[in-house]
């Protein structure tokens, strides 16, 4: 496990910040370690959507085929674990707009993870962490 550690006296989180508090050595460990966990989550919640995207658009391709061939052929789609029997001219308007939804969705974690990240930055360039491997 490595451990974050401070060779300098603490300083704010943000050097605009005037007037904050000084954070403590165990204060700053906290922050980095939270921090580094959230950029984490937010890596594997932005691959997990991008996958689904990607099936997405695979099944799209697909459909948008079927469509252009017949477009009252029967398909099949699950919604909250029933089996619902629909033709493809009424599930691929459902299927881009969710697929829209995601990719959505991962630009907005994809924003949350740059600021994280210049977050991240911020604390260790302010307070001088190096990792210590044990």
């Amino acid at each position: 496990m490595s451990k974050a550690v401070s060779s300098t006296p603490p300083k704010p989180v943000t050097s605009s910040a005037k007037g904050k508090t000084r954070l403590s050595e165990q204060e700053v460990q906290q922050a980095y370690q939270r921090l580094q966990s959230e950029l984490q989550q937010l890596t594997s919640k932005i691959n997990e959507l991008e996958q689904d995207a990607e099936e997405h658009d695979l099944v799209l391709g697909t459909l948008n085929d079927a469509l252009t061939k017949d477009p009252n052929r029967k398909c099949f789609r699950l919604i909250g674990g029933v089996l619902v029997e629909r033709t493809v001219q009424d599930v691929v308007p459902s299927l881009t707009t969710n697929r829209d939804g995601i990719k959505n969705v991962i630009t907005n974690l994809v924003d949350q993870y740059k600021s994280k990240e210049q977050e991240f930055t911020t604390l260790v360039t302010d307070y001088k962490i190096r990792v210590v491997r044990s």
